[in-house]
């Protein structure tokens, strides 16, 4: 079995691109329709847009008016959460509280509140989320009971149910009455969530012939799953030194969801990888229009540095040094050593 329990993933979608384990991979799933969380709403564009700043601004425009305002509290989570800034995840955490505490009976609430904790456990390490991974899950649990219909809690619990061991709750059983019972209700999520199992139980194969047997989704949450996950199987293959099978994977992943861009980067991943730099680079500069991360700035330093382009890769350097989060202490040791060899 490929590693067990990380219960919250990596930068919230970028944090994958440096941990391409398949079982870190499937946590993403837990984040990947947050930016629909709030519905159809005035925050929806600007999540889309990945416009994090200005869609906390406005949550914090109607808060101002309305303090306990459910939607503007779940908004202002979701961007924090969304933004990477890990410095932040103890006030995304207490927001959900507020707004659970504010609306028991609201699902966005929960929801929120699971996403805040799991930003929260990421930040503070695994021991901080053995300690209340108990209380994710209750979270995600009560959304689902609340909203039964609410995809983006269903996709949250089941993650949570294959990453968790089973001493907190967790299980590939449970996962697999979910998915079950999730069938009844919206066939299309089912299918995602039985891809999510092939990929659990390491048949590659099978998961990725689900996930092509697949329309793309209309629904952003289960599209953004969809290539996820296709891009949790390339960098699988790629780990595993399985070249040709990454590059099939992950090309098939980019054709049809261009604008994911956790397939762009794990595409710009394998072609640095292969020494294909000029490409690499491109590819880490379209992710960073997308999603300016520090790992993406970092691995844009290195292909600039390979080709030679030193002020550009003391600027990508730079870049990724000063990002908030998102750099192993390695990888922060190694750009900083690289800044100064390209600066000299």
């Amino acid at each position: 079995m490929l590693q067990h329990f990380n219960i919250y993933l990596t930068l919230l979608r970028i944090r994958l691109f440096e941990s391409p384990s398949l079982k870190t991979v499937l946590s993403l799933l837990l984040l990947a329709a947050l930016s629909a969380q709030a519905g159809a709403s005035d925050y929806t564009p600007l999540m889309k847009a990945r416009k994090f700043a200005d869609a906390e601004r406005l949550a914090n425009s109607r808060l101002e008016k309305e303090p306990a305002n459910a939607e503007a509290l779940a908004a202002k989570v979701d961007a924090i959460v969304q933004s990477g800034n890990q410095s932040r995840s103890e006030e995304a955490a207490k927001l959900g509280e507020q707004c659970v505490a504010a609306h028991p009976q609201v699902a966005l609430c929960h929801l929120a509140l699971g996403n805040a904790l799991g930003a929260k456990a990421l930040a503070n390490g695994i021991m901080s989320a053995l300690g209340y991974a108990g209380t994710i899950r209750d979270a995600f649990k009560k959304a689902v009971e609340l909203d039964p219909h609410n995809i983006d809690a269903r996709m949250a619990l089941m993650s949570y149910y294959l990453q968790a061991p089973a001493i907190v709750g967790g299980g590939s059983g449970k996962a697999r009455a979910l998915a079950a019972q999730t069938a009844t209700l919206n066939p299309e999520a089912a299918k995602l969530m039985h891809a999510q199992l092939e990929a659990d139980a390491d048949r590659l194969s099978a998961a990725e012939g689900a996930v092509l047997a697949m329309p793309v989704s209309a629904n952003d949450a289960i599209a953004d799953g969809q290539g996820d996950l296709l891009a949790a199987i390339g960098n699988q293959h790629m780990k595993e030194k399985r070249v040709a099978d990454a590059e099939r994977v992950l090309r098939e992943a980019v054709k049809r969801f261009p604008d994911n861009v956790t397939a762009l980067y794990a595409m710009a991943r394998l072609q640095q990888e292969q020494g294909k730099h000029r490409d690499a680079a491109a590819g880490f500069e379209q992710v960073l229009a997308k999603a300016p991360r520090a790992g993406a700035w970092y691995r844009l330093g290195q292909s600039q540095q390979a080709l030679g382009e030193k002020t550009k890769s003391a600027n990508a350097y730079a870049q990724a040094l000063a990002a908030d989060g998102g750099l192993s202490k390695a990888m922060r040791a190694d750009a900083e050593t690289q800044l100064k060899t390209v600066r000299n």
